[in-house]
């Protein structure tokens, strides 16, 4: 048996050569191929294989099989750092993996500002200091607060739009203000997506909250 991970990152060219050697071999040899996303295989090389679709595992199989690798590579891990890691996998233990070994390479110790630093992600810290300006700040300190984030920390607007998707969906916004601002944030993105100048949709965003906040002192 042969185990392709990540199969969904090879090229298009890649998997049409592996089709190739899948049909001259297919006798002799059974092929594994394991991705995230079932889309970016070519249709050619889905249709020589079964599909088996298998949902994201609970926080707590991933957590104790995690501290589990930690004790045995002796690393040291801190409980944020922990945390940290099983919230970026999103249920995805290859992920974890991936995550611990290029912390533990490039750190050593595996705590949180570490495993976010290696990744590229936001930190949680920042989200929430973002997300605080864009709700309680007026437009040129929030837009202000955003910009310094960008330039200072380097963060990109498109990965802050991801965390801000969450945080939306985890707090009790009006179902109007919530759709609202989903919609803005889905069109910013797009536009993001579109080549568009990242400091015009960073203020369409701030302008976005601003008019949400309009909306919930009307009602």
């Amino acid at each position: 048996m042969i185990i392709l991970d990540e199969a969904d990152a090879m090229t298009s060219d890649a998997q049409f050569a592996l089709r190739r050697i899948i049909e001259k071999y297919t006798s002799n040899a059974r092929f594994c191929l394991i991705c995230n996303y079932v889309s970016k295989i070519i249709p050619a090389l889905q249709s020589r294989c079964t599909r088996f679709r298998f949902a994201p595992l609970k926080r707590a199989q991933i957590e104790d099989r995690l501290r589990y690798i930690v004790d045995k590579e002796g690393l040291t891990a801190s409980e944020d750092g922990i945390r940290g890691i099983l919230r970026l996998a999103q249920g995805d233990m290859r992920r974890v993996l991936n995550i611990l070994q290029a912390t533990a390479m490039s750190s050593g110790d595996i705590t949180q500002a570490a495993v976010y630093a290696t990744t590229g992600d936001p930190l949680p810290s920042d989200i929430k200091a973002a997300a605080t300006a864009l709700l309680n700040s007026p437009f040129s300190e929030a837009l202000a607060t955003l910009q310094e984030m960008a330039v200072v920390k380097g963060l990109s607007l498109a990965d802050i739009l991801t965390n801000l998707v969450t945080l939306i969906n985890a707090m009790k916004f009006p179902p109007m203000v919530r759709a609202f601002l989903l919609e803005k944030l889905a069109d910013v993105e797009y536009r993001l997506a579109s080549c568009m100048d990242e400091r015009l949709q960073m203020a369409g965003l701030v302008a976005a909250f601003v008019q949400a906040r309009a909306m919930m002192d009307t009602d």
